[in-house]
């Protein structure tokens, strides 16, 4: 383990800043970053940009100061811990203040050093609304302080595993835009009989045909959801303690197991000992469910299809379950769920409504949606699904990165694991 010592053996100097005065506008809006404490994230450590700006006047009429590039910014009020570097020259209000690290201590190592203090100088803070902690009390905070010689490259393994998470990221965000264009695609155009989008009706015409939903493939139907459907399942809400159950355990789902949208099994809560469960609304892999109610409008109707789950979890009171008949498939009917002509005769049914939105059983079989034969909708599902497992097995690297992250954290800023054997390496396989 590394020695213990205040974080503030680290630190030359440190500086504060302030706000220029609101009332005069050729303080504002200049070419100067201005960050504030609104610009700080939790786990970002690169402040890209400021919500706010100033100019070169705004400046020299304030006591806000201009922080060189690279240098670790703390915020010592409100959200206390949260740091980050930029990149350009920033000017910083008096709730953050810059630290400026020692000869010989590397930047990006202070940064990750007080990265990892968020939760201690938190629990220093104080205030009756709006917590803080002084200057000199965050930089007494005792951490462990690694040699000289190894903070370039604890900093460089975390910084490299940032970069790797980020870019999962965003290959997830492009993933998902994909998806979103090939979904609205599959329910508009489908797939042929060869197993391709069929051309547009810009480029085909004479493929389409108009239908109380609009153009679609002239292979297609507009039915009503009920006469798809083989039923509608209603669920329970006993007072439950909320509490995830543990395995072997029934519970009954949370509405935000579904309401994002995707089948989170995780939001549930456990049965209260002596109450039986109802085997028969217990929730099963290839089940639709769908939010009855909720106080917000756009969550009503929000659809999860069941990859997989956990036995004995069970439907809630606002929640149903749509059992998709013999010429349906379930996996498309989750589609049809969320698709643009759906989500829009929804909406139209709670119009008007106050306070807790309703969607009723009459009003899901009402839905009027396009119906492909069982074959297309299976391809049309099975186009989505592959989509969807990339995005999953995208967002299971990104996960295990991030755990793997969390562990090296712990372990090379306490130095519990040591990176000598890497110099060592390095000094070895370099040119005398």
């Amino acid at each position: 383990m590394f020695e213990l010592s205040a974080l503030g053996s680290l630190v030359e100097k440190q500086q504060g800043g302030g706000t220029p005065p609101r009332n005069d506008p050729a303080f504002w809006n200049g070419d100067i970053p201005w960050a504030s404490v609104k610009d700080f994230k939790d786990d970002q450590l690169e402040l890209q940009a400021t919500e706010e700006t100033i100019t070169s006047l705004g400046l020299r009429s304030s006591t806000s100061s201009l922080i060189p590039p690279g240098t670790p910014m703390v915020c010592t009020r409100m959200a206390v811990g949260r740091c980050a570097v930029s990149e350009l020259p920033t000017a910083i209000n008096q709730d953050v203040r810059a630290l400026y690290p020692k000869k010989g201590v590397n930047p990006r190592y202070l940064l990750r050093l007080v990265a990892s203090l968020q939760g201690k100088a938190e629990s220093l803070s104080v205030g009756s609304t709006v917590k803080g902690i002084r200057s000199s009390d965050f930089l007494a905070i005792k951490a462990h302080i690694a040699p000289e010689n190894e903070q370039g490259v604890i900093a460089h393994i975390l910084d490299t595993l940032d970069t790797h998470i980020h870019k999962t990221e965003a290959l997830i965000a492009k993933l998902e835009k994909v998806k979103e264009g090939l979904l609205h695609d599959l329910l508009t155009r489908g797939i042929d009989d060869n197993g391709r989008l069929r051309p547009s009706p810009e480029h085909a015409p004479e493929l389409y045909k108009e239908s109380p939903l609009g153009l679609i493939p002239r292979q297609w139907e507009v039915k009503r959801l009920g006469g798809l459907i083989d039923g509608i399942d209603a669920g329970w809400s006993p007072s439950c303690s909320d509490v995830v159950p543990k395995e072997g355990e029934w519970g009954v789902l949370k509405v935000s197991a579904i309401s994002t949208g995707a089948y989170l099994p995780h939001k549930s809560k456990t049965l209260p000992e002596g109450l039986s469960p109802i085997k028969e609304i217990e929730v099963n892999s290839g089940d639709v469910i769908c939010v009855r109610a909720n106080g917000v409008a756009e969550l009503v109707g929000r659809t999860a299809y069941v990859f997989s789950t956990p036995r004995r979890l069970m439907l809630s009171d606002k929640t149903l379950r749509l059992r998709a008949g013999e010429g349906l498939d379930p996996l498309f009917l989750f589609l049809l769920m969320g698709s643009a002509s759906t989500r829009k005769q929804i909406a139209s049914f709670i119009s008007g409504s106050s306070g807790q939105k309703n969607l009723s059983q009459n009003q899901i079989n009402s839905i009027q949606v396009k119906a492909p034969s069982i074959e297309e909708q299976r391809r049309v599902a099975g186009a989505l699904s592959s989509m969807a497992s990339r995005i999953e097995k995208e967002k299971s690297a990104r996960d295990s990165s991030a755990t793997l992250k969390a562990g090296l954290m712990g372990d090379l800023l306490t130095g519990r694991v040591r990176v000598t054997p890497l110099l060592e390496k390095a000094q070895a396989t370099s040119p005398a």
